[in-house]
C-alpha cells in the first residue's frame, strides 16, 4: 500500500487514499492550523474502530447473524509527554438484534486478538466491553 500526502499550507495536509477517497488533515488554530480537517490522532482512533467494526460485522454475517444496530464508543488515553502516543484504547461495542451473547463475544475476540490490523499496529493496551440490546455484556473479553 502506498500513498502521497501533500502539504496544503499552514498545518493542513491532504491526500487521495489508495482506494480513491480524498482525505484532509489539519491542526487546531492554537498550534497554527485552521481546523479544516480532523487531527491525525482522531483519524487513528476512528481507524481502530472502523477496522474492528468491519471485522465484527463480517464475522457475524458468516455466523448468519444480522445486527439491527451497531455503534462503538471509543476512548483513547494518551501519554502526557511527547510523542504523546496512545497508551490505552477502550472500545465499547453496542449491538442490537437477535444476537446470542456467546457469538458476539466470539466475533469481538476474533477481531481483537486476530484480525484487526489497525489495532495490532498500535502499541496501546486495547480493552473492550459490549452491550447487546442495551444490556451490559457479562462475559469478559
Amino acid at each position: 500500500m502506498k500513498t502521497t500526502i501533500n502539504w496544503e499550507g499552514k498545518m493542513a495536509f491532504g491526500s487521495v487514499t489508495p482506494s480513491g477517497h480524498e482525505l484532509k488533515m489539519d491542526a487546531a488554530p492554537e498550534v497554527g492550523g485552521e481546523n479544516s480537517g480532523p487531527r491525525p490522532t482522531e483519524l487513528l482512533l476512528n481507524a481502530v474502530a472502523g477496522c474492528t467494526g468491519i471485522d465484527i460485522i463480517s464475522i457475524l454475517h458468516k455466523m448468519r447473524l444480522e445486527p439491527t444496530g451497531f455503534k462503538m464508543d471509543v476512548e483513547g488515553e494518551r501519554a502526557d509527554e511527547h510523542p504523546k502516543k496512545f497508551t490505552k484504547v477502550h472500545i465499547h461495542y453496542s449491538l442490537e438484534g437477535e444476537l446470542p451473547e456467546d457469538k458476539v463475544v466470539r466475533a469481538i475476540k476474533l477481531s481483537k486478538d486476530t484480525y484487526c490490523s489497525v489495532s495490532h499496529s498500535l502499541s496501546a493496551e486495547i480493552s473492550v466491553s459490549y452491550s447487546i440490546n442495551g444490556k451490559k455484556g457479562e462475559q469478559s473479553i
